[in-house]
């Protein structure tokens, strides 16, 4: 109960310690949220772009807050309730079991005084039955069965070795006990007191010599039935207390296995609990809450069954009261534990969150890193895009505004929905913002804030001093532990140098990536003066380019962020002292920087005020408005930007999430072994090392992907460069290089594919080793099986060893009792010689008498018959004696045979199981051998294997050594940024966070004190448990490493598992250590078995020293038989059998001291097997030693003799000690009435100080009230002067002059430029901001500059438009436009004041929620209060004990004085018998001298000894009556002392419990009284403050109210004012000149009155001016090259585009070719088949005319010749010539007699038909060629003269056609149809003559028919029929194309295609 009570405790006050914190936490948080609103206060910027990106940040951090809020508040509410239910448990069960105690007390207490009067009652009653029984029995002496079964009572009551509240179960069970055996000896003695009663009766009937006889025999049979029954129930209770020993251990194992279980289970739960914790951080706050609500659910039942398990194992105890001891200290050591892991989860947890801030900030900057490359990206736009506004500036403004406006409202929808849970804190932080902002008393406002902050540091001081006290504490405490924790701290160390390793490899990383950017940088700025031909498209490769390499850059660093945030999760506990310094030096920080807010903002609303003053012309307004056109542009254009980063930052954030996905798999596969290491116990550390060797491959695994991804983004620069170094050549060059590229990205894919494939068979690797190690961990489950198998062996071999002696001792008992009886037949023997002696004196004495009655015969007296009558019947009985002695003598004959004979048979199976026992012996031996080999075998290869590990060792430390150099500053940076503010309003609640810490401080004492008192309590009970289950385990362990050196022996010998060696090489170490601490353990053992030897020997003595006391007081009682035993031989006997009795106890409780000394043996055995294998032969030894010394001690016991004189010592020690006892007694009762009295006082203090921390409350509660009206007309103020200042900003004129513009710039920039002056002086240590800040201010200034070119082009713009009315007209359009737009502002300002109201009902919701909290906390101080109530009730209830102990001692008195004054009685007593004996003896003299004067005969003298032997006879029974009288009472005496020691120290206990809570209790007063008073006066501080922030807030109201006035008065001048100027502006256009000079004198004045602002300005200014000019000029350069590169790279993208859409054209060109080549291909084929068919025919035409031409040589056709004849004489004359020549041509007539002929033509007729019928010879002419078309005479001739041509043409031999190029070839089918083809036909046929050309260039063209003749020559003619014609018109022709050798396929299908 202690131990659990002491858990509790311990658990209420650690929750209640991370209440404290997690509120401390939370009010951190809300400090550096008010401080980060106040500077965002001073951030504003006119730009959008930053505006924009503020917001995204506001929001980030305000998610991060939401969810640390969530998270604090879900964890106090199951916090809450697991202490409700913890606290309820815990009363309900010390009520039970208060009570039960209590009840089972009073009646215990009742029967044994029930008891104890009902056994006086039965003693008194047993003396009176034997006196009778002795009055009745004539001189026959028996003993009492009084003494007998007084001398075997259990003394001592057993010692309760309980400490706390379990000393209650002692008393039961040692109170049932009592009842048992005082109820046994009731039982007893009533049939004790029946039996004499019987005895008397029949002795009272029948006195006769038979039945007195047959008595005594039933008598001495009862005595040996009873001896026989006591003997086996001796035997029998033995047996079953090792029953119920192992019953008892089998269920402390089933115990023990249940309760690893549930451990495990819980485990389990609560790590699937976190993981769920994560994801629902990771998804929604709704779904967090729901799955928080079935958390706690589940937590609650979990609860329930825990307290079930808790309730039924209580009632095993009940049941089990002997065993419950063990089962507490066990179950309160386990509950230890859970709560320390309870403890270690929570840190982890509270790491974690750590962590996702840290994480988040990290976020936070990557996105202001972009939105810096998105602002450089929108410069270099606006660049390029001046043109085209200036040419339509009107239509881009309304549209921007659109944009514009849409992006707002995307804005309020996204700022919508992240903030429903964070408008509360972001009200009241505005409020206090806003209140900060504008105060014209802030002078006097930043002293008060240093005051506050100076008390703070000094609470915070206290606090920490506080804190290091109790850090001193709890180091003191922890050195105690601290055996316990090294092994943790080792694992802690190698984690932290993973750690260090891992953040070194990070830092080389980030420093080679700055550095490679640092080069590419360098590289640009020497490119940018080659990169100006490119087009505009070009940059946005270069931008794709940049963003893959930033996306490479944020995934390694996403990576190393992942890592070195699961290694800061180890590293956080070390952070604690940093974090404390960090937050003193962010403290000051933070008071420089409210001072500066203020100044700075002082200095805004001076300068907005006097911006106001000064608009005032609408000239102003005009060039402002075009001013804020253009911004708004760049506005729009900022915002595409920002969509288009929004859209990267949601794949980065994708990404992102699968990051954080595998990282919760890895999570959760670490879960998964650590629930295996749960499951497994005796597997743990192969397990352990199996998961180290998992994620040290898988760290190799990402490292080695970091790699690859350095090499690809090296890779990817490379081919940049390459591209960079291209843009310079031409076009042709241009393009091969982009095919070479093509190519190079094509190899690099494949590259990136074998990376793949080796990843996947890294993997597959990988898995292949996790099978192998499930395989080897199902051998290693195979081995442990067998081994349980031979454990189960070697406890049946220790059964049968027990059992065998057990047997043994039965023997040695039974022998024992043969040499009893021998003993009793010797004495009986002597005996009996004595009687027979006696006998032949008495018949020498009776033949004496008959002598002398022969020699004299007188008369024979009566009385002298009568004493011979007498003494023959004495004789008689005598005989009977000797008979029934005989018979009892052959009897134990008969039985020492049987036992001989047993005992050879158990000496022949002792030998068989000593044999066996050999054998198992000698298999262990060799067992022990093997194992010794093995070992020794794996020590050579652990010794090869760290060879080969530090050879690998030497080459991984030179890698090593190559990439460590760069500092983790960010990881830093972002803690500083975390830990901004967390302790900046912690002391707000001072009073709440000290009671917790308080009572947690109070609790954690207790807890620990239980602790150490339960530790010393069980660890002596886990001895001989902790040795055995260590030595099993180390046997697992040695097994275990043998199947892992297999396993490293089969990795170290394949090559790619060099990384596993590393693993190996830790794990041989860890294992080192592992051996280094089982042997400092195994010592340990050692040394606790020695100690326990020498106990065991001390005990030894004492119960050596008892035992010899006894024999000397059983001496004494043989003496006192051997006096006695002339008189009573039976009185002997019983003595004799007291005696072996008692000799059988004590060799009873030796053989249990000897059983214990073979456990501790074998405990021994085991552990130097565990240690060194060859050590059999020395527990063979210890053994034999053992059995030397339980002979000894047997010795002893025989030796018993000689020590009588103790018991007396003992005796008068012990009245001494009662005496010291009684003083002591009354010394308690008068310490208790003094701490009654102190508890008393105690009481009434603790009340006064709860009514006092009442009142404090109600105050609380009061000014809560005030404060929440205040801030509520705070707000009010705040909606009013937004409203206002919404109206002031719309209205603000601007300054358009283009000579002052600049100033003007200066003075909108002002601010910022004050802000970074001041930061600048406070922001020294912190240079990452700085840098941001002025890149910031760069982009600002490159701004600026945009904005003063416009606003020139805009004025000269405006100069040429002023000249002419329509300009004016369209200027008049604008103002009404932006009139419109000022409208809709001020609607949508109007939106902005609702949402507002709606943030203000929030904060309502808020304060009433934390009002909700505040009665939750009362609610936790009742209960508190009812606590207390509790403890005084449990102080009542334990004076109530106190009295009644009391009471108990005051009865223990009178019993004792009772026992005294028994004492002095039987003192008197044994005086008055002593004086009876005396009188006795005289009496005696004097009747034997009247018997010698009155018989001086043989009579007298028989009479006198006959009375002699009476008065011995009676003498004799006396004495053994009071001898027994007077060993009861010294029993009775010795009992009543043992008892009152007993409960003496009980009540020392007791006394000392009740000391240690007073002192607590006065502590804990003492404690509360601190607090409250702490609570008081930090209650009258906070009354203070309060009062003099109501004042100041009151000061502020005014001098808002007064700022507030003179602004709408302002304002309503300005509106005044414009509308006047509007008016003027629409009738007096003429006057505008005028007023632009009149403007621009007044501009010089307002420029001469900014020159004397900035005159002032300047000395803050001075240095970061020069900084600023050097920064602009660097960045106008560098926005000068990036606008040459952005056009060189859109030029080149342009190109490339042109080219890619180039290729694809052809592409697709040719793959239309492509399907058209394989027709025509087709078409080829079939023709060719047609064409070997028709030159077959060709050969039988040619064969056929080759006949005909053989046949018809020389003959002439007929037809032919008439139609010649004919035609001859209707051609005209001047062609008849020609006929005649073809006639003769066909008529074989040679040219030359043609021509002579032709000329004899012209002479005469007769010459023509002479020659013509003779058939001259004239000559054959043939034309070489065929006719040229081209003659004028075509359309002369008439169809025959054609035909005739024709005819020529065709008889003629045809030069063979060209052999043409496909490119050339014509259709011959087109040649028949004759139709002319089209543009589609053409570019068909060149399609298909290109497919065919790029497929068969070595296909031979087929010859052409005769009538497909082509010529090569165009017609030059066009009109004529289509039969007059060439062929060359109807049919289409291909021209020879120019190819140039320098241009390629693609080139000719370009070309292809134009055509």
């Amino acid at each position: 109960m202690a131990s659990w009570l002491g858990g509790l405790g311990s658990g209420l006050g650690q929750s209640l310690g991370q209440v404290g914190g997690s509120l401390s936490s939370l009010t951190g948080q809300i400090s550096s949220f008010t401080k980060d609103i106040l500077l965002e206060g001073a951030e504003e910027v006119g730009d959008a772009a930053t505006e924009l990106h503020v917001s995204n940040s506001r929001l980030r951090e305000i998610e991060s807050i939401n969810a640390a809020q969530k998270f604090e508040n879900e964890r106090l509410k199951k916090l809450c309730s697991d202490l409700e239910e913890k606290h309820e448990a815990s009363e309900l069960q010390i009520k039970q079991l208060s009570v039960e105690y209590r009840n089972q007390l009073q009646q215990k207490e009742v029967e044994i005084s029930h008891l104890k009067a009902r056994q006086n009652a039965l003693q008194e009653q047993l003396q009176k039955v034997q006196t009778a029984a002795q009055s009745a029995q004539s001189g026959v002496g028996v003993l009492p069965p009084a003494a007998a079964s007084a001398s075997y009572v259990p003394a001592v009551r057993p010692s309760s070795c309980f400490e706390g509240d379990d000393m209650d179960f002692g008393d039961i069970i040692w109170s049932q006990q009592e009842i048992n055996r005082l109820s046994n000896e009731v039982s007893r003695l009533e049939s004790e007191v029946d039996h004499w009663k019987q005895i008397a009766l029949s002795s009272k009937v029948q006195r006769t010599n038979d039945a007195e006889q047959s008595e005594i025999c039933k008598l001495q049979n009862i005595v040996k039935e009873l001896k026989q029954n006591l003997s086996q129930e001796i035997d029998e209770h033995q047996h079953e207390l090792s029953v119920l020993q192992d019953a008892h251990r089998q269920k402390l194992v089933e115990l023990s296995r249940r309760h690893r279980e549930e451990l495990r289970e819980y485990e389990e739960r609560i790590e699937e609990l976190e993981n769920q914790l994560q994801q629902g951080l990771y998804n929604n706050g709704v779904s967090a809450d729901a799955m928080d609500d079935s958390k706690i659910s589940q937590q609650k039942k979990n609860a329930q069954s825990l307290e079930r398990g808790k309730v039924e194992e209580l009632q095993i105890v009940k049941d089990l009261e002997d065993e419950i001891r063990r089962l507490n200290h066990k179950l309160s050591s386990a509950k230890e534990e859970s709560k320390i892991l309870l403890k270690e989860q929570e840190l982890a947890k509270v790491e974690k969150m750590q962590i996702m801030q840290e994480y988040e900030n990290l976020k936070s900057d990557f996105s202001m890193l972009q939105s810096s490359v998105a602002e450089r990206d929108a410069l270099l736009k606006e660049q390029e895009k001046k043109l085209q506004l200036k040419t339509s500036l009107p239509e881009d403004i309304v549209r921007l505004q659109q944009a514009l406006l849409e992006a707002e409202n995307e804005l309020a929808r996204l700022s919508s929905l992240k903030q429903e849970g964070l408008e509360k804190e972001l009200t009241s932080a505005q409020h206090k913002n806003v209140l900060s902002a504008y105060t014209e008393d802030q002078n006097s406002e930043l002293s008060q804030l240093r005051q506050d902050l100076e008390r703070k540091e000094s609470e915070l001081n206290e606090s920490i001093a506080e804190r290091e006290t109790l850090i001193v504490e709890l180091e003191e405490l922890d050195k105690q532990n601290q055996e316990a924790t090294q092994h943790m701290i080792t694992l802690k160390e190698q984690l932290s140098k993973q750690h260090t390793e891992n953040d070194s490899v990070v830092k080389q990383l980030k420093f080679d990536l700055e550095f490679e950017r640092k080069k590419v940088s360098e590289l640009e700025i020497e490119k940018m003066e080659t990169i100006k031909e490119l087009n505009s498209q070009k940059e946005k490769l270069s931008q794709c380019s940049c963003e893959l390499n930033d996306l490479h850059l944020n995934k390694q660093q996403l990576q190393d962020n992942i890592k070195d945030f699961e290694e800061q999760l180890k590293k956080a506990q070390e952070c604690n002292l940093h974090n404390e310094k960090e937050i003193e030096e962010l403290q000051q920080r933070l008071k420089e920087r409210e001072e500066e807010l203020s100044v700075s903002l002082s200095k805004l609303t001076e300068k907005h005020n006097k911006e106001s003053n000064y608009a005032c012309q609408d000239l102003i307004l005009k060039e402002r408005e075009v001013e804020i056109a253009k911004l708004q542009n760049d506005i729009s254009e900022n915002k595409q930007l920002n969509e288009d980063l929004e859209k990267s930052l949601s794949d980065l954030r994708t990404e992102n999430g699968k990051l954080i996905a595998a990282v919760e798999e890895l999570k959760q596969e670490l879960s998964d072994a650590i629930s295996e290491k749960n499951k497994v116990y005796l597997e743990k550390d192969t397990v352990v090392e199996a998961l180290k060797m998992e994620k040290r491959q898988l760290e190799n695994e990402l490292n080695q992907t970091e790699k690859r991804l350095l090499e690809q983004a090296h890779k990817y620069k490379q081919t940049i460069e390459e591209l960079s170094n291209a843009r310079s050549m031409d076009t042709t060059a241009l393009q091969l290089e982009h095919e070479r590229l093509v190519k190079l990205n094509q190899e690099k894919d494949f590259k990136i594919a074998e990376l793949k494939r080796s990843i996947e068979q890294m993997e597959t690797d990988h898995q292949e080793t996790k099978e192998m190690l499930t395989t080897t961990l199902g051998g290693q489950k195979q081995l442990t099986e067998l081994i349980k198998e031979k454990e189960v062996f070697i406890e049946k071999f220790k059964n049968q060893a027990l059992q065998v002696k057990q047997e043994l001792e039965e023997y040695m008992k039974v022998s024992k009792k043969q040499d009893v009886l021998k003993h009793n037949l010797e004495e009986k023997d002597r005996s009996l010689a004595i009687m027979k002696e006696e006998n032949n004196h008495l018949k020498e004495e009776i033949e004496r008498l008959k002598d002398q009655q022969s020699r004299s015969t007188p008369v024979v007296e009566p009385k002298t018959l009568d004493i011979i009558i007498e003494l023959e019947s004495e004789v008689t009985q005598l005989k009977v004696i000797k008979n029934s002695l005989e018979e009892e003598i052959e009897v134990h004959k008969k039985t020492i045979e049987d036992q001989n004979q047993t005992t050879v048979q158990l000496q022949q199976s002792l030998q068989e199981q000593r044999k066996e026992i050999d054998e198992s012996r000698f298999q262990c031996e060799q067992m022990n051998v093997t194992h010794e080999r093995l070992s020794l075998e794996k020590d050579e290869e652990i010794k090869n294997l760290q060879k080969t590990i530090e050879q690998i060792k030497t080459q991984l430390h030179k890698e090593r050594q190559i990439i460590q150099t760069y500092s983790s500053d960010l990881f830093q940076e972002t803690k500083v940024q975390t830990l901004n503010g967390e302790n900046g309003n912690e002391k707000h609640d001072l009073s709440k966070a000290e009671i917790e810490r308080l009572v947690k401080g109070i609790k954690e004492r207790e807890m620990e004190i239980k602790l150490l008192n339960e530790k010393n309590v069980s660890l002596s009970q886990q001895i001989d448990q902790l040795s055995k289950d260590e030595v099993g385990k180390l046997t697992r362990i040695i097994q275990e490493k043998d199947l892992e050196i297999q396993a490293l022996n089969a990795r170290v010998s394949s090559a790619p598992y060099r990384q596993d060696v590393l693993c190996l090489q830790q794990q041989l170490q860890a294992y080192v250590m592992e051996r280094e601490q089982v042997l400092a353990v195994l010592s340990e053992k050692t040394r606790e078995n020695s100690q326990l030897k020498t106990e065991y020997h001390n005990i030894m003595d004492i119960v050596a020293a008892k035992e010899a006391a006894l024999v000397r007081l059983q001496g004494e009682i043989q003496k006192l038989s051997n006096r006695s035993e002339n008189s009573s031989q039976e009185m002997s006997r019983e003595t004799i059998q007291n005696l072996s009795r008692i000799i059988r106890e004590k060799d009873i409780e030796i053989d249990a001291l000897s059983q214990k000394c073979q456990t501790l043996l074998t405990v021994l055995q085991t552990s130097s097997i565990g240690t060194d294998n060859g050590s059999g032969g020395v527990n063979s030894n210890q053994f034999e030693e053992l059995l030397q010394e339980r002979d000894k001690l047997k010795q002893q016991v025989k030796k018993m003799e000689e020590w009588k004189q103790q018991v007396i010592t003992t005796v008068q020690n012990m009245q001494h000690e009662s005496a010291h006892l009684q003083e002591e007694l009354q010394k308690l009762q008068a310490q208790i009435s003094i701490e009654s009295d102190s508890n008393s006082k105690l009481q009434v203090d603790y009340n006064g100080l709860i009514q006092s921390y009442e009142q404090n409350e109600k105050k609380l509660k009061s000014f809560s009230q005030e404060l929440a009206q205040v801030q509520h007309s705070i707000g009010q103020l705040y909606n009013t002067k937004d409203l206002l200042l919404s109206k002031l900003d719309l209205v603000t004129p601007s300054v358009a002059a283009a000579s002052t513009v600049s100033q003007l710039s200066g003075i909108q920039y002002s601010a910022p430029e004050v802000l970074s002056d001041e930061s600048k002086l406070l922001q020294n240590e912190l240079e990452r901001l700085k840098s941001k800040l002025q890149e910031k201010d760069s982009t600002i200034r490159t701004l600026q500059e945009n904005n003063q070119r416009l606003s020139d082009s805009v004025a000269t713009a405006s100069e040429i438009e002023r000249k002419s009315q329509e300009g004016t007209e369209s200027e008049m359009r604008q103002i009404k436009e932006k009139h419109d737009v000022l409208q809709k502002s001020l609607r949508e300002k109007d939106i902005l004041i609702k949402s507002k109201s709606d943030q203000l009902l929030s904060v309502s919701e808020n304060l009433s929620n934390k009002e909700n909290e505040n009665e939750l906390l009362k609610q936790a101080v009742t209960n508190l209060k009812e606590r207390n109530l509790i403890l005084e009730m449990d102080i009542r209830k334990l004076k109530e004990e106190n009295e009644k102990i009391v009471a108990k001692c005051r009865e223990k008195e009178t019993e004792f004085r009772a026992l005294q004054e028994t004492n002095m009685q039987f003192s008197m007593m044994l005086k008055e018998k002593e004086f009876e004996s005396h009188s006795m003896k005289e009496k005696a003299l004097a009747f034997e001298k009247l018997l010698k004067e009155k018989e001086q005969g043989n009579t007298g003298e028989l009479n006198q000894l006959l009375s002699e032997v009476k008065s011995m006879q009676e003498k004799a029974v006396t004495f053994q009556q009071e001898r027994d009288q007077v060993m009861v009472a010294l029993k009775q005496k010795q009992m009543e002392s043992s008892a009152l020691q007993g409960e003496v120290q009980h009540l020392r206990e007791k006394e000392q419990r009740l000391n240690q809570e007073l002192e607590r209790l006065r502590n804990h007063l003492l404690e509360m009284e601190d607090s409250y008073t702490r609570e008081a006066l930090a209650a009258e501080d906070r009354e203070v403050k309060l009062r003099k922030k109501i004042l100041i807030l009151e000061e502020k109201l005014v001098s808002s109210s007064t700022a507030v006035e003179n602004a709408s008065h302002q304002a309503s001048l300005q509106v005044e004012s414009l509308q006047e100027q509007l008016n003027l502006v629409s009738k007096q256009r003429d006057e505008t000149v005028l007023q632009l000079t009149i403007s621009q004198d007044q501009v010089k004045q307002y420029a001469l009155s900014l020159a004397n602002l900035q005159m002032v300005l300047e000395q803050f200014q001075q240095e970061e001016k020069a900084m600023y000019s050097a920064e602009l000029e660097k960045h106008q350069n560098q926005t000068a090259e990036w606008k040459k590169k952005a056009e060189k790279l859109e030029e080149k993208v342009i190109s490339l585009q042109e080219s890619l859409g180039e290729a694809n054209a052809a592409l697709d060109a040719a793959s239309r070719l492509t399907e058209q080549l394989d027709v025509k291909e087709e078409q080829i084929e079939e023709l060719k088949k047609e064409g070997e068919i028709r030159r077959e025919m060709l050969e039988d035409v040619q064969n056929k005319l080759m006949d005909l031409m053989n046949s018809t040589e020389g003959k002439v056709d007929k037809v032919l010749m008439r139609n010649l004849f004919v035609g001859h004489f209707h051609t005209p004359k001047n062609k008849r010539p020609e006929v005649l020549r073809l006639m003769g041509s066909i008529l074989g007539i040679k040219k030359e007699e043609l021509d002579q002929l032709l000329s004899e033509d012209q002479r005469g007729v007769t010459s023509w038909v002479t020659g013509w019928l003779g058939g001259g010879a004239g000559s054959k002419s043939v034309p070489s060629t065929p006719l040229r078309p081209t003659h004028q005479n075509i359309f002369n001739s008439s169809f025959s003269e054609l035909f005739v041509k024709f005819l020529e043409t065709e008889s003629c031999p045809s030069i063979p056609p060209p052999k043409l190029s496909v490119h050339d070839m014509k259709l011959l089918g087109a040649a028949g149809t004759g139709k002319t083809s089209s543009t589609p036909s053409n570019s068909q046929m060149q399609d298909s003559a290109a497919s065919a050309m790029s497929r068969r260039p070595d296909a031979n063209p087929f010859l052409a028919r005769r009538s497909a003749a082509v010529p090569l020559i165009m017609p030059t003619s066009n009109s004529g029929h289509l039969l007059m014609k060439p062929i060359s018109d109807a049919l289409p022709t291909f021209t020879p194309l120019p190819v140039s050798p320098d241009a390629s396929a693609g080139a000719v299908l370009k070309d292809l295609l134009k055509q």
